[in-house]
Parts: C-alpha cells; structure tokens; sequence
C-alpha cells in the first residue's frame, strides 16, 4: 500500500501550524508559530490581532513546513484544516489557504473539527487502541466519549456550563496570575497545599461537570478574605482548587471505564498537559490495568500535526469537503447515539 502524505493547517485560535503526517502517525515536519507573548500584553488572546497575525504569516508557515519536509505539493495526497470550533476570523484564514491550495494543485481538502484534532494527538505517540474512552479537556470543552473505531464518537457525558481550561484561566485572573493562568496555576498547586475548603464540583452518578460553582466559591473566597484584610496564599489556593477539579474528572473517567468495560483512555485537548492531572490518572489506571496514553507536550497545545493525523482517517473514510468549505465557529462534533 503506498504511503499517504497529509498536509494539515491549523489556526483556530492564536498559533499558526502547518504540518505534514504519514500514514496518520508519523510526523515528518511541523511548523507552530506562537502569539503567546503579543497577546500576554492584554491578559488574553484579541481575535482581531491573532486574524490579522494568521494572514501575515501563513503562506510563510506553509512554505517553512514544505522545505523542513524536504517536499513539495506534488508529494501531498490531501490537505486537512481544522474549519470548527474556533475564532471565526483565524478559522476562515486557515481554511481559505487550505481551499486555495485544494484548487491550486487539484488535492482533497479534508475538513477536521479541532477537538477530533486533539483527540488524534494520541495517535502521535502510538496508535489508538479502541474500543476507548477519550477524556476531553480543554479551554472550551470537557467532555468523555467512547470510541469503538476510528471517528466514531459516543458521547457519555460533558459540562454544563464551564470547561475546565475555561475556569483555569478564570481563577487565575481572580489570585492575579498573568495569561496564560492555567499552567502557572497546575505549577503553583505543586507547591501548595490544600488548605482553603472548596466544594466537589457535581459529585453525582451522571457523566456530567460543572464548574461554574467551584468557579465562584474561589471568586467569594478571594473576596471575603481581602474584605477581611487576610492575603490569600496563592500555592494553597491553587492546590485545593486543582485537587477538586483533578478529583471529579478522575472519578467519573474511571467510574465510564469502568461501567463500558474498556481498558484504554485517553487524553486529549490543551488541559492533558496539567502535571496533576496526568499524576492522578497515571497512578489510577496503573492500580486498575487500564492502558493509559497521554499527548506528547508538544501535542497538548493547539498544533497541526493532530490536524494532519486525524485527516488521515478522515481521507480514508472519503470525508472531503468541497473548495467552498465554511469555518463554523460553535460547531460540535458529530456523535453516533450509545
């Protein structure tokens, strides 16, 4: 069987990435170019200057990534880009380079919703072993499926109001910890312990989170200890506030694990980089001989090679788009019923 070179596009947000994958597995070359430190400037990512930095230096992203590989467009076999969820103003210019580049050398444009994306960064490190269960965490989602093959998505259960990169980056602003919060909060844990009294975020029998009340009991505390004159000791606070959210997503995941009768999990989106939570997962599914697959570090974070590998099964199963392909900015994963 020949060999199958994917070239993925990735800009739903504030990283420019261009990459090409063999087979779904083997990445051959990657490019990210970061906005971190211009948008650290305001205290989060400005949708219009992460647009404008996208056009400025995609064709440049493109071209690096072609010439890292040793390659030309002659030697691609598909062209994936993640066309959802998303900044719609970023979405739009990856997938107008990628629809451009279909019609310029006549290759298949294969559209990746971004969080199938982050889900398929595991088939970096090796390949996915189904049936699975895939704990999806993220600055915009929280959610656990179950896979028996290849984009087949079952969903058991999600949040219902915050995904927990979402409350990270929140509380992190509330004990004045600068963007991006959320690995500077898991480092901090680290160093604290768990004095302040939090709640357990929706401790039920569902698959279901929530966390917008851990999110405002953090808010009240910060709060009633400034009006008492009291300073919050920021490792401590971090501490408690991670162990409550590791805790409650390490107790449903096992409890879906258990229930499906499946022994693999993975993580996937830019929260399975939190050292605690890969900590907490690592030592539960050791004692229960659960086969566990986390993301490389370099795959947590928004990047085009899982853009690249998920297209690959993607093209495999004929799911091409036309050159008119729309960036849909809230648009959720296809799911098959359970």
């Amino acid at each position: 069987m020949n060999d199958v070179y994917i070239l993925g596009i990735e800009t739903s947000c504030d990283e420019t990435s261009v990459s090409i994958v063999k087979n779904g597995v083997e990445e051959i070359a990657t490019v990210v170019l970061s906005q971190m430190d211009i948008h650290s400037n305001y205290g989060g990512v400005v949708p219009e200057i992460a647009s404008r930095m996208h056009v400025e230096s995609i064709t440049i992203v493109i071209e690096e990534t072609l010439k890292k590989a040793n390659m030309s467009m002659d030697d691609i076999d598909a062209i994936a880009v993640t066309y959802a969820p998303g900044l719609i103003g970023c979405l739009l210019i990856g997938v107008t380079a990628a629809s451009t580049l279909s019609y310029i050398y006549n290759k298949p444009l294969v559209p990746v919703h971004h969080i199938i994306g982050h889900i398929y960064a595991n088939n970096l490190n090796q390949r996915l072993k189904f049936p699975l269960i895939s704990l999806v965490v993220s600055g915009g989602h929280t959610e656990l499926l179950y896979m028996d093959k290849d984009y087949s998505f079952k969903k058991i259960g999600g949040t219902l109001d915050d995904a927990v990169g979402e409350v990270y980056d929140k509380v992190a602003r509330v004990i004045d910890v600068p963007y991006p919060g959320g690995p500077i909060v898991d480092k901090m844990a680290h160093q604290g312990e768990d004095n302040y009294n939090l709640p357990l975020p929706l401790d039920d029998n569902t698959y279901n989170f929530s966390f917008s009340g851990l999110k405002s009991a953090v808010i009240n505390l910060v709060h009633n200890e400034e009006q008492r004159g009291n300073k919050i000791k920021k490792e401590d606070l971090s501490c408690s506030f991670q162990n409550r959210v590791v805790n409650i997503l390490s107790k449903k995941t096992m409890k879906a694990l258990k229930e499906y009768k499946v022994n693999n999990l993975i993580i996937a989106g830019g929260v399975s980089a939190n050292k605690g939570l890969r900590e907490k997962l690592q030592q539960l599914c050791q004692k229960n001989n659960i086969n566990l697959s986390v993301p490389e570090i370099k795959y947590c974070t928004d990047n085009a090679a899982m853009i690249a590998s998920a297209g690959y099964y993607a093209y495999k199963l004929g799911i091409i788009s036309d050159i008119d392909l729309k960036a849909k900015p809230n648009e959720d994963i296809i799911y098959n019923d359970i």
